[in-house]
């Protein structure tokens, strides 16, 4: 394989030094000037290339849209993105916006739905401990409590209570 590298590469010399280069007319000293300039107009500089590959022009539109030029790309042309720029900035802003917002509800409905649940037990603890002080606190379980307890000072009254009266003044 390298021998038939070797071989193109000489081959390549040879018609490269064989190939006659064209004479050229050596120009007069008062026509230089004229052909530098003409040299400058036939060739374009360096920007000029750039501008000219960096430019896009894109052929406009034809009026019939179908789905083969939709799903092929071609609505998606450069003019069209430039005068659609903003619509689609403030499409963007809006999805940005529903995302966030649809992100926040979430979370307040999930610390809603622990503080219900929150609420709910706090519900069901506070009326345990009623029933149970108001079982505690009927007239049977109190006398039993004073006879189970005999060092106690307390007993039930043997008379029924009586209103005092006190006169305005």
């Amino acid at each position: 394989m390298s021998n038939e590298k070797q071989d193109i590469n000489e081959t390549m010399k040879l018609t490269v030094e064989t190939t006659p280069e064209p004479e050229k007319a050596v120009p007069q000293s008062d026509d230089v000037a004229e052909d530098i300039a003409r040299e400058e107009e036939s060739h374009p500089t360096l920007t000029e290339v750039i501008k000219e590959q960096a430019t896009e022009d894109d052929a406009p539109l034809s009026k019939n849209i179908t789905l083969r030029k939709i799903l092929g790309g071609d609505i998606l042309t450069t003019s069209t993105i430039r005068r659609q720029i903003w619509t689609i900035v403030l499409i963007t802003f809006f999805i940005i916006i529903y995302i966030t917002n649809r992100y926040s509800c979430e979370q307040s409905l999930i610390k809603i739905d622990k503080l219900n649940k929150e609420l709910q037990e706090a519900k069901y603890h506070a009326l345990s401990i009623s029933s149970e002080l108001t079982e505690r606190c009927r007239e049977s379980n109190v006398l039993n409590l004073l006879r189970q307890n005999n060092d106690s000072t307390l007993h039930t009254a043997n008379q029924p209570p009586y209103k005092i009266q006190i006169p305005e003044q």
